[in-house]
């Protein structure tokens, strides 16, 4: 019987010992892994094309996601402005990158983020490359976007939504009168609107003439830059935002200027073989992989080297999560 025991417990510890091992060396394989992910640098080849597939949400900056690395993939969809502005300006710099091709899904964003993306594709286009864009549906932010590309191709049973711009205000006094809460408000100045939702049933004279000059002001902004791109007179942009085009046949986007060809997503790909040499091939890269793209600069031997610290967000965002916006405090004073 103490034998039995004796060979037992030696055995379970065995058992024990080897899985902590094996656990140890698991964890440090996975590290290690992920290690060279972070190492790895993209080699950019040759007749090579820039894939922005926007579908997700814009943030000013993001973290890396472990999933991501190991996936390939964006896994939450978010995508960081600095990612998108350095990887463009790569592919600028970059001759072995002949053209972007800009997949339009769905994006998330500002019109000042979106401007910033397209400044820097109009910078892009400077150099003669091309820029290919195409959707199954723009919505009007992303056809904003869209709309510095060369070519702007549409789904034959798409659309492209082309509406002007609009501020709905909510009121809850109401609302707050039939629950028994009273709103106490301390307001100093005509234009200070922020209390109006508690306090009135409709905008204030004072608040709707400020509404109406930002509200304008961006929308010239946006016709203006769309005009220009597409070479459709402004006052032929209004109309179709008054037409709502969204609710025509598709081929009226075509004839109005809005998009320049209908085919399907299957076909973009032989679309673009046209923008290369007729018997090369092209490879595909994504915001992930330009991201491991090290940008040519030259070495600074002067020893004049300035640091540039980003931050973004509220401060003392504590425990903020990989894709949340935010400054914590303590962080920022180790670095």
């Amino acid at each position: 019987m103490k034998d039995f025991l004796k060979f037992t417990f030696a055995t379970v510890t065995g058992i024990v010992l080897s899985c902590m091992v094996l656990f140890f060396i698991s964890v440090v394989a996975f590290f290690s892994i992920i290690m060279s992910f972070d190492n790895k640098e993209a080699i950019v080849k040759e007749n090579s094309i820039l894939m922005l597939d926007f579908n997700g949400d814009l943030m000013e900056r993001t973290t890396d996601n472990l999933l991501d690395r190991i996936l390939g993939t964006e896994f939450n969809s978010y995508y960081g402005l600095d990612d998108i502005l350095s990887s463009i300006q790569k592919a600028k710099e970059d001759e072995n990158i002949k053209g972007i091709y800009l997949q339009a899904t769905h994006l998330s964003a500002s019109y000042a983020s979106l401007l910033e993306i397209r400044n820097a594709l109009l910078d892009f286009k400077s150099t003669g490359k091309f820029i290919i864009t195409y959707g199954d549906y723009y919505t009007q932010r992303l056809y904003y976007l869209s709309s510095a590309a060369d070519k702007v191709i549409l789904n034959p049973y798409g659309g492209i939504e082309w509406k002007g711009l609009a501020s709905k205000p909510v009121f809850f006094k109401n609302l707050l009168q039939k629950i028994g809460v009273e709103m106490q408000v301390f307001k100093v100045g005509t234009y200070k609107s922020a209390v109006e939702p508690y306090t009135g049933t409709e905008m204030s004279s004072e608040n709707r003439k400020q509404v109406t000059e930002y509200v304008t002001s961006i929308w010239n902004q946006l016709v203006n830059d769309v005009s220009k791109s597409r070479t459709i007179s402004v006052g032929s942009l209004n109309v179709y935002a008054d037409r709502m085009l969204i609710y025509q046949p598709t081929e009226e986007f075509v004839r109005c200027g809005l998009a320049d060809t209908l085919i399907y997503k299957n076909d973009v790909r032989d679309y673009l073989k046209s923008y290369m040499h007729p018997d090369s091939r092209f490879t595909i890269l994504g915001l992930n992989d330009m991201k491991n793209v090290k940008r040519k600069i030259p070495k600074d031997i002067s020893g004049n080297i300035i640091a540039v610290y980003y931050a973004f967000g509220a401060i003392d965002n504590i425990g903020i999560t990989s894709n949340e916006e935010g400054i914590v405090s303590e962080k920022v004073i180790r670095d």
